[in-house]
């Protein structure tokens, strides 16, 4: 079908208007000269962004088939000539219509490999300081809007963060970003992705009123950094007269916070945990003071409520309260027992005690959890505060419902020479001792509820080194409880009917006691048993002796006393018997003293007496065959 002619019309009218524009413009890129091109397009940049172009290199103007200007080696400077950025290439793109007319009018500018070296001075300025204000004062003064374009490109550019002296402090590569330059409105909006510190992040920041900005007035921001290490946004308002102010709200979150802390230059803690992390708060910053309300935290699974803030020093203050704690993968590598090699003392682990990662950083917060989970641990309402000094690390519990009963004290650790200081208060009411001395020192004889108390010192490289050279004191307390794997009643009843029978099972049996008392002083590792006192309804124990603590072995006497099932008060014994307590704390062997026990057999009496003086392989023999030897057992 034949089109209408009026179609035909204007297919042919919009035919020839272009085979006019592009002999018009053919004729113009011949009679237009390129020297003037090139300095409308200098004197545009110098318009809009108030910066003067400096080219050093070549130039080149072409007008057909489009409209661009290149320029080589170009710096832009301010008024006294320090150049804010040097490009290899800057390209220009021009309206098409302008052209036309013989007008030069930027549409877009692209600035090819840029270096944008940013100096900070020791007053907290930089080399930037001027060429803001000069941006500042140019944006803001009247002018020929009509002479403005709002598009800049950066690409393949790179940002240099140095000091006066010199020494760089960071490094951007590979910076591609699209600048919305203010035209009609007065915001600001930069988009694109950089290479930073080997990572890509998406970068993005929106200023709604730009000239604002870069006077130091209030002005609202966004802000977005995204990549592989963390993802950061901020949303609120900036200033920076007389002193930088940022308020807004604030999210960030990571996978690993171990790998944000190796992106930054830090050396992460040593152990485990620091992996998933995320925050969002209020944050209010005034200089390098750094303070967030409402915060909502949540690192490795633990969520916490409250308040943050942090100083230009690396200093972390605050509060915080949570639901639930699990700090198991934090204590990790401060394992107190090493399954019991002979370089570990027979349980004490012999691995070096780390501190590392804390350097130049000081911390104090204070935590509360309705419950705290550490390792097989289980503790309810605990409230601490934790402090982190000078590579000092120190724990102060203000009330902890753990093991049945509360928890109070402090416990330090800090480096000292090679090794690590150590130092411990605390105080332990009314606690599950079978699960309290179980979980903290592997041991669990005991059953019933106590208090334990005890002020320890030392210093070593491992928890060995540490039990090695311990100094304190140690007490317990304890009322209507047990000791489990000893039954001393049998021992004694049996041992009082025949005194030279076997040892029989009174290890798989218990000691029930009415109250038991424990007073120990510790130097150099050696607990010196001060007291020992069981009192029950049927036996009473009272011991002394000495403990090695590294080795985990017992070497005590004492004196067992069977006593009536009643009568008068106080109860004279019906038998007594000295004993020895030997052998490791996880495995002790109570033995009878076998010269008391052959003094009251009337058979072995005279052997006894034979043996008077004798030397000791006799003498041995002579316990062998009672079942009395008074070595104790290997550990096992």
């Amino acid at each position: 079908m034949t089109p209408p002619v009026g179609i035909k019309g204007i297919g042919y009218l919009v035919l020839l208007l272009a085979v006019l524009a592009v002999s018009t413009l053919t004729i113009i890129a011949y009679l237009m000269p390129a020297q003037a091109v090139r300095e409308a397009v200098q004197a545009e940049i110098r318009a809009v962004t108030g910066l003067e172009p400096v080219v050093r290199g070549n130039a080149s103007v072409s007008l057909f088939p489009t409209g661009r200007v290149t320029l080589d080696n170009v710096s832009l400077a301010d008024s006294t000539g320090a150049p804010a950025l040097t490009a290899e290439r800057v390209r220009a793109r021009l309206h098409f219509f302008p052209l036309l007319l013989r007008r030069v009018k930027i549409s877009e500018i692209s600035l090819l490999r840029p270096t944008i070296a940013i100096t900070l001075g020791s007053d907290r300025r930089s080399n930037w300081s001027g060429h803001i204000d000069a941006l500042a004062q140019n944006l803001a003064s009247p002018r020929d809007r009509s002479a403005s374009f709002s598009e800049i490109r950066i690409e393949d550019g790179t940002i240099v963060l140095r000091e006066e002296s010199g020494r760089i402090l960071d490094t951007m590569s590979q910076v591609n970003f699209d600048l919305a330059w203010p035209l009609i409105s007065r915001s600001f909006a930069a988009t694109g992705r950089l290479v930073w510190r080997g990572e890509t992040m998406n970068a993005s920041v929106t200023f709604a009123d730009f000239i604002a900005a870069l006077q130091g007035d209030r002005s609202g921001v966004k802000l977005r950094l995204a990549g592989s290490p963390f993802k950061l946004a901020f949303d609120g308002y900036v200033s920076h007269r007389p002193t930088l102010r940022m308020e807004g709200t604030v999210a960030a979150d990571t996978a690993s916070l171990r790998h944000v802390l190796r992106w930054a230059g830090e050396r992460p803690p040593v152990g485990g945990g620091f992996g998933r992390f995320a925050l969002k708060a209020h944050a209010n910053v005034v200089g390098t003071t750094v303070g967030l309300s409402n915060a909502n935290v949540e690192l490795d699974g633990n969520i916490g409520e409250g308040v943050l803030a942090f100083d230009g020093r690396k200093t972390v203050q605050g509060t915080l309260a949570a639901e639930g704690l699990d700090l198991t993968p934090y204590v990790s590598t401060l394992r107190l027992l090493g399954g019991g090699s002979a370089g570990a003392g027979h349980g004490w682990s012999s691995q070096p005690i780390v501190l590392d990662g804390f350097e130049g950083m000081d911390i104090d917060l204070r935590l509360s959890a309705a419950r705290v989970s550490i390792a097989n641990a289980r503790l309810g309402r605990t409230a601490v505060v934790v402090n982190l000094r000078g590579g000092n690390f120190n724990v102060v519990i203000g009330e902890s419902q753990a093991f049945g009963g509360v928890v109070r004290g402090s416990v330090a650790l800090g480096k000292a020479g090679e090794g690590t200081d150590f130092r411990a208060q605390l105080q332990f009411a009314n606690v599950d001792l079978e699960q309290c001395l179980g979980e903290i020192f592997g041991i669990r004889r005991l059953e019933g509820k106590g208090n334990v108390a005890f002020a320890v010192e030392s210093a070593g490289a491992s928890v060995y080194d540490l039990a090695k050279k311990l100094n304190g004191t140690a007490n317990l307390l304890s009322r209507k409880g047990a000791i489990a794997g000893l039954n001393v009643e049998q021992l004694l009843k049996r041992i009082e009917r025949r005194p030279l029978s076997g040892a029989g099972e009174f290890r798989l049996g218990k000691t029930p006691y009415e109250t038991l008392t424990v007073n120990l002083k510790i130097v150099d590792g050696l607990a010196n048993v001060e007291e020992v006192r069981l009192e029950g309804v049927a036996v009473e124990l009272g011991m002394t002796g000495t403990a090695s603590i590294p080795a985990r072995e017992l070497d005590l006497r004492g004196t067992a006393s069977l006593l009536p099932a009643s009568g008068q008060n106080p109860r004279p014994a019906v038998f007594e018997l000295p004993f020895m307590v030997q052998g490791s704390w996880d495995d002790p062997i109570m033995l009878p003293d076998p010269q008391s026990r052959m003094e009251r057999s009337g058979a072995a009496a005279p052997l006894l007496d034979a043996t008077r003086g004798a030397r000791e392989p006799i003498r041995s023999t002579i316990e062998r065959l009672t079942g009395t030897a008074t070595q104790a057992p290997a550990a096992r």
